[in-house]
């Protein structure tokens, strides 16, 4: 029987349970990617994104070249490509791990159906999460809209099944190899119509094992306060790597829990802390997967702030926002990161989306699409959920009252301003009383750091105290209505 494996959001071969599957029914597996062009046409994800799936697939063609298999590829329409690919090759079924995004989910009931037409068996496997949507519910058998709630389910849910994970499979070797010609080298970014990108976090499979390894060894026992420290290195940086699945959810929290038998000093509370951020993951996931019209719009109608009108202030702003020039030293450093790495801290990220949406007034789809387009680790669930979270129109219980002070956020957690002068080199040198708010530096102190405010570096584009006020009234107005 020969059978087709198309990879997706699961570049990988350790606890991949549709290769796996193939590989123990099949005298012969073909690997596919296929690189979708309408997706890739709308640049719905950045160059970042594009070059960080490009190495992951090198890694993976790879891995498979080294036990005699060759990964194939095809570019254009998925549906019709993978029914053309299924009927050249006289598979007999295809194998794929189930993805969970609105437009994913009725792209593959459209493989499916067309692949039954001609006779090709379609089987599909649990991969990208832990927990599917409809195995964490609530008592009543409804999806579950408190992520504290599905937490403790999530919980006991992983204690009752004790999920396990797969190994490389065992017969992946050039004996499952089908005689097909070899493809053409996978294409490079700017033949899918992206820049080439210097990517700084390193992609591929074994670079996601390399990074786990070195987390759970040291710094995942200190992650509650390194977490929040956008200049320390304290968070796992994984999130790209589970975005195209270069490591399993399951075998990171199997790593993370069995961080604890340590002979070194061990934290239970930020070891659970750690794993919390995944099961967070898989709760956006869940959201998504049961209120797909999150995708379109805030997942609950609440009375809020209307977001400031089109027009030159409002352009203004964002522009200052996008390009890192808000004169809020911390906002500035986190959307330079965005822009030159493709990456944001997590604790930035809260305190950007706050300052676009609350004290800005710009509509969070504007952020979301934003983040999005220059992100690496670029996830819908996650994002959409997160910017959801931040304008407070999300799942979560607090209404239109978070709003992040960006002052006393860089104070707390940027302490020295080490992360700031990282990423904005204009105040590299001025002085630590200075650092989270240099335009209250005096004219000789910005003379002597080379850092003149409305020149070198902007002035405040917003008062943050009254934009603040200004929010909280336009957020009371909203829930009275009009008189």
């Amino acid at each position: 029987m020969r059978g087709i494996v198309w990879f997706r959001r699961d570049l990988r071969l350790n606890d991949q349970p549709a290769l796996t599957a193939a590989c123990e029914d099949c005298s012969e597996v073909i690997p596919l990617f296929v690189f979708d062009d309408p997706l890739l046409q709308s640049h719905v994800f950045g160059s970042a994104c594009v070059n960080f799936m490009l190495g992951c697939l090198e890694d993976l063609a790879a891995s498979l070249a080294s036990r005699g298999i060759t990964l194939q590829w095809r570019r254009g329409e998925p549906v019709s490509e993978l029914v053309q690919v299924a009927q050249a090759w006289k598979a007999d079924v295809v194998y794929w791990n189930r993805d969970y995004e609105p437009g994913t989910i009725e792209r593959d009931r459209a493989v499916q159906q067309q692949l039954g037409q001609i006779g090709v068996v379609v089987r599909t496997f649990k991969d990208h999460v832990v927990f599917e949507a409809e195995e964490v519910r609530s008592a009543t058998g409804e999806p579950m809209q408190r992520y504290s709630a599905y937490r403790t389910r999530w919980w006991a849910k992983w204690q009752s099944v004790q999920p396990t994970t797969l190994p490389v499979p065992r017969l992946l070797t050039a004996e499952k190899a089908a005689p097909l010609p070899a493809p053409p080298p996978l294409p490079v970014a700017r033949e899918l119509g992206y820049e080439p990108v210097m990517l700084w976090i390193e992609p591929g499979e074994r670079q996601a094992q390399k990074r786990l390894r070195w987390f759970a060894e040291g710094p995942i026992h200190s992650y509650v306060t390194g977490r929040n420290l956008p200049a320390v290195d304290g968070s796992s940086i994984l999130s790209p790597h589970f975005r195209f699945g270069t490591l399993s959810a399951r075998v990171a929290v199997h790593a993370a829990l069995a961080s604890l038998a340590q002979g070194r000093r061990v934290s239970r509370p930020d070891v659970f802390t750690w794993i919390d951020e995944l099961v967070w993951r898989e709760f956006f996931q869940q959201v998504l997967s049961a209120f797909p019209h999150v995708v379109d719009g805030p997942f609950r109608q609440v009375p809020a702030p209307a977001p400031r009108a089109p027009g030159t202030e409002r352009e203004r702003l964002y522009q200052a926002w996008c390009e890192g020039k808000t004169g809020f030293p911390i906002v500035d450093a986190g959307m330079r990161q965005l822009n030159q790495a493709g990456w944001m801290h997590n604790r930035v990220r809260m305190i950007v989306a706050s300052f676009l949406i609350k004290d800005l007034r710009i509509d969070w789809q504007s952020g979301e699409r934003y983040f999005m387009q220059h992100l690496i680790d670029a996830d819908v669930a996650a994002n959409n959920g997160n910017w959801q979270w931040c304008a407070s129109t999300g799942t979560d219980a607090m209404r239109g009252y978070r709003i992040f002070n960006p002052l006393l956020q860089s104070k707390k957690f940027d302490i020295k301003g080490e992360y700031i002068r990282r990423y904005v080199p204009e105040l590299v040198k001025v002085p630590l009383t200075a650092i989270h708010e240099p335009h209250t530096m005096t004219v000789e102190d910005q003379e002597w750091s080379g850092c003149r405010i409305g020149l070198d570096y902007p002035s405040p584009i917003v008062d943050h105290q009254r934009a603040r006020q200004e929010y909280l009234d336009l957020g009371k107005a909203a829930k009275v209505g009009p008189s």
